[in-house]
């Protein structure tokens, strides 16, 4: 049997979700945090929580050093 290197979850991609005691379906508001990394951003909706997620995501993409990416290449851009 041969084990993945690579985890399913990896814990960069771990976040805690705090909900402010005023938040209701309708008004989600919180702030989402970055276990790994501690990042922090404050959300007042549905959308703005998927958009910090994605953000941050994007992020995790974009530290990720060529060769740690199975087969994808791209190029950093120099500013």
């Amino acid at each position: 049997m041969t084990l993945n290197p690579e985890s399913k979850y990896p814990s960069r991609r771990a976040f805690v979700l705090k909900l402010r005691s005023d938040a209701q379906p309708g008004a989600l508001s919180g702030r989402l945090e970055n276990v790994v990394t501690g990042k922090q951003r404050e959300f007042s909706s549905g959308e703005d929580l998927l958009d910090s997620i994605a953000s941050d995501l994007r992020a995790s993409r974009d530290d990720t050093a060529p060769s740690d990416r199975h087969g994808e290449t791209y190029e950093r851009s120099k500013e």
